[in-house]
């Protein structure tokens, strides 16, 4: 069971980081705030628990999703559509 844990959280890691790439404060930034965050839970042992900060980062990953969507949408709104009245 623990290593299922593990992998999840791997692969949560990994996915935020790729998502990090284009953070609006930079990729640095959101690098180090999430190694901090990861680190900081390092030493967390009850499977309960563990599921729960899972859950918590497939939430930041689902906002960070509708981050990058809006600011696509709202540049190609800019770009296609003039508000000249």
């Amino acid at each position: 069971m623990a290593n299922s844990l593990r992998g999840e959280v791997l692969n949560l890691y990994k996915n935020l980081l790729y998502l990090g790439r284009d953070y609006p404060k930079g990729a640095d930034y959101f690098k180090r705030r999430l190694k901090n965050v990861f680190l900081k839970n390092k030493d967390v042992k009850d499977p309960e628990k563990i599921r729960e900060l899972i859950g918590r980062g497939k939430f930041v990953m689902k906002e960070l999703e509708a981050l990058y969507f809006l600011r696509k949408y709202r540049a190609m709104k800019q770009r296609y559509y003039s508000d000249t009245n």
